[in-house]
């Protein structure tokens, strides 16, 4: 069967479109950064600089001519990162669950930056706390995390709000492919859940001072927040406290098989390449037109975000795949 002329007409018209569509979204996407000029000497206050996507962040916004506050939890922290930037970048200690603390921080912020303000505030610090199922598990296991990833992400964002709106800047959340579907039991996926929520009313909340407000999901990363062997460690601490009943319910053999298709699952997903956030940090903080939420990772972008607008009956399926099955449910 050969096309009409009508149908060959109407197919380069459509090819014409999708070219022109390309041509003109590469023209936006090359003049989207903003000035170096505009730029220069502006005040970047990340958290979570010690290691991972904010030590790296650090020393990138540094290289790029930002007054970076790189806020660790640590002095030996502070110092690693001191000696691999330059003399621009301060660093302060900062832990985020203490409110004198982020007080005082802020205080001193707001003494650096001035009438300027603050440009860019990077919510980054979090951990991953106990993972393990949710009946071998107590409030304080969720607490943790939950007091670090959302708390002390709303409690960080309150303080230097002032700042932010003063030079009309950029906030961006730290979340995870955990805050869009619950790939893990324990506190990250309550916590990561609970900042999609708050970024959302945030940015809704901020658009009438000009500040906006955009949401980092990763993917799979290589971190010392998701390093596995601490993962199993917890996990097998938690599990020697366990009542008897529980563990005959789930089977002495239980942890070797679990850690058997978490280590699958890494070798299938896990990015090694923390570029790839901080890339999404360089363009919510340096574009002219930020995007609301950017995926980092080819599992968040290919499997993981897809995932989420599933039906909940097929998300069911296909992550109970990567469970155990338990060798006596009703024993006890």
């Amino acid at each position: 069967m050969f096309l009409s002329e009508g149908d060959n007409l109407g197919i380069f018209l459509y090819v014409l479109l999708l070219s022109a569509s390309y041509y003109l979204w590469r023209r936006w996407n090359a003049n989207d950064n903003l000035s170096t000029a505009d730029l220069a000497g502006k005040y970047v206050f990340i958290t979570g600089c010690d290691s991972g996507f904010g030590h790296l962040a650090a020393r990138t916004f540094d290289k790029k001519g930002f007054r970076v506050i790189a806020a660790c939890l640590t002095e030996n922290g502070a110092a690693d990162l001191k000696t691999a930037a330059s003399k621009r970048l301060q660093t302060v200690l900062l832990n985020v669950t203490d409110v004198n603390n982020v007080r005082l921080v802020a205080e001193t912020v707001k003494q650096e930056v001035g009438e300027t303000g603050l440009w860019g505030l990077i919510n980054n610090a979090g951990l991953m706390g106990p993972s393990a199922p949710t009946d071998w598990l107590n409030i304080e296991h969720y607490r943790e995390p939950i007091e670090v990833n959302l708390i002390g992400l709303i409690n960080v964002t309150l303080n230097m709000l002032p700042l932010v709106k003063k030079a009309k800047g950029r906030i961006i959340n730290m979340s995870s492919i955990g805050g869009c579907v619950a790939i893990c039991s324990g506190g990250y996926c309550p916590s990561k859940f609970g900042v999609e929520a708050f970024n959302d009313s945030l940015r809704q909340d901020m658009k009438a001072f000009g500040v906006q407000v955009s949401c980092i999901e990763p993917g799979l990363f290589k971190t010392p927040l998701s390093d596995k062997t601490k993962v199993w460690k917890r996990k097998l601490d938690i599990w020697k406290e366990l009542p008897s009943d529980v563990r005959k319910q789930y089977g002495e053999d239980y942890l070797a098989k679990d850690a058997e298709k978490k280590e699958k699952l890494i070798r299938r997903f896990q990015n090694t390449d923390l570029l790839l956030v901080v890339k999404c940090m360089e363009h919510a903080l340096m574009s002219r037109y930020p995007r609301i939420r950017y995926s980092a990772g080819s599992d968040a972008k290919v499997f993981w975000m897809p995932l989420s607008y599933m039906p909940a009956v097929l998300q069911d399926y296909v992550l109970m795949k990567n469970k155990v099955t338990l060798a006596d449910p009703m024993a006890g």
